[in-house]
């Protein structure tokens, strides 16, 4: 099966007074898809691609048509946002290496992996000013499927150490500085590297894979995370996974083999006992989240899953709990404008403020020249049968373990 790729590619050499640039169109011939590769952008050789597609052409009968889409969106606060949308031939989801390649949204059939953000556009971090309104202006981009968290620290905001820190981070605020597609095995890639770095504070590299199998329901995060300085870096990492409609709704389930759950405040203890269920979108809601760690299997890997209210349709998680230890659950079901949402978030701590995470144990770090590995796996269940069999599988991992319910928050 061939494939037509179209691109459209600037370069810039800068050298004293002397500025070089150039633009191109190139088409290229179809080639063998193993033999399929390319750098959107780097910042090494000042690479970037301006607009860019490839699909699979017109394949024979029984084959699955499959892309993989560059552009730049345009005006208001999303001017200058890169995005990479990629169609597996059965779900299609965006990328955006311009804020630390987050997904945006993912479709599969009638199910939509995202939410109704009051954020409609895909801000660019030119315009986030992390210190505002005392260290929640991270808020105001917040409307992805998939948001990292971290690197240096993530969580609430608030004093650690002498230091101001902002909520959640600067992993989603932080452009990637190389992005490139190729398809390998049958699975479609993007792989970008993302850099969190300060002069004598933190040297830190983030280089995500994320990848889907043509034809299939899941789509794979393959991340590394390294420290490139010289000393031991602390670092802070959660998978801020959001869904709104269709999958959450009254009557909504939470599923996992949860060996302890623990609520994260006061408000969190009122509702303690409903913990896995889902509200109608409620006014004045507000928020719980309740701090969880999980049972895995033999290999490692545990499984969690938001069912609809009739068990038909939704969407399950897998990753290995030895690299990613705790699992927050944030439930927002406020009305549709104020962000009916609920996050699924497993990472290395819980959201506290690093200062109380440290205390606790739960900030780890990593020796110079030293790397931390992360897998995180999403399927998008599209049946009853497929929703029956995730529920059995997490059953299973449960086995005969009793969940530990702390009644009151930590203190």
């Amino acid at each position: 099966m061939g494939f037509a790729v179209t691109l459209t590619m600037k370069r810039q050499s800068f050298a004293l007074a002397h500025v070089l640039c150039t633009s191109l169109s190139v088409s290229v011939a179809p080639l063998p898809a193993q033999e399929f590769h390319e750098t959107l952008t780097d910042t090494s050789t000042n690479t970037w691609l301006e607009d860019f597609s490839i699909d699979s052409g017109v394949g024979k009968t029984g084959d699955v048509a499959w892309s993989i889409r560059k552009y730049t969106l345009r005006g208001g606060k999303q001017a200058g946002v890169d995005v990479v949308e990629i169609n597996n031939g059965k779900l299609r989801f965006t990328v955006v290496p311009t804020r630390g390649m987050n997904v945006h949204k993912l479709y599969c059939g009638d199910v939509r992996l995202g939410w109704n953000s009051p954020v409609t556009e895909l801000v660019n971090p030119l315009f986030i000013n992390p210190a505002d309104r005392g260290g929640l202006g991270w808020l105001d981009g917040f409307n992805e499927w998939m948001t990292r968290c971290g690197y240096e620290f993530a969580g609430h905001p608030g004093e650690d150490d002498g230091k101001m820190l902002s909520l959640h981070g600067k992993a989603s605020n932080l452009p990637a500085s190389k992005v490139e597609v190729f398809l390998r095995n049958n699975r479609l890639h993007v792989r970008g590297r993302v850099e969190e770095k300060m002069f004598k504070f933190v040297n830190l590299e983030m280089v995500t894979d994320i990848s889907t199998e043509i034809g299939s329901t899941s789509v794979r995060f393959d991340d590394t995370l390294t420290n490139r300085g010289s000393n031991p870096q602390e670092f802070e990492i959660i998978y801020h996974t959001n869904y709104g409609e269709p999958l959450l709704e009254k009557g909504s389930r939470f599923l996992a083999p949860t060996r302890s759950v623990t609520p994260f405040d006061e408000r969190a203890v009122e509702e303690l006992k409903d913990y896995r269920v889902y509200y109608a979108p409620t006014k004045g809601y507000g928020e719980t989240v309740y701090c969880m760690e999980l049972n895995a299997g033999a290999d490692g890997r545990t499984t969690v899953m938001l069912q609809n209210a009739d068990a038909t349709r939704g969407v399950a998680m897998s990753y290995n709990v030895d690299s990613l230890p705790f699992f927050t659950l944030w439930k927002n079901t406020d009305v549709g404008e104020k962000g009916y949402v609920t996050g699924l978030e497993p990472g290395s701590g819980y959201p506290y403020n690093r200062s109380v995470e440290r205390e606790r144990g739960r900030v780890k770090k990593i020796a110079p020249g030293q790397a931390r590995k992360f897998q995180v796996e999403v399927d998008v269940l599209m049946d009853a049968a497929a929703v029956k069999k995730t529920a059995a599988g997490i059953a299973g991992i449960q086995g005969s373990k009793k969940t530990r319910v702390n009644e009151q928050p930590e203190g």
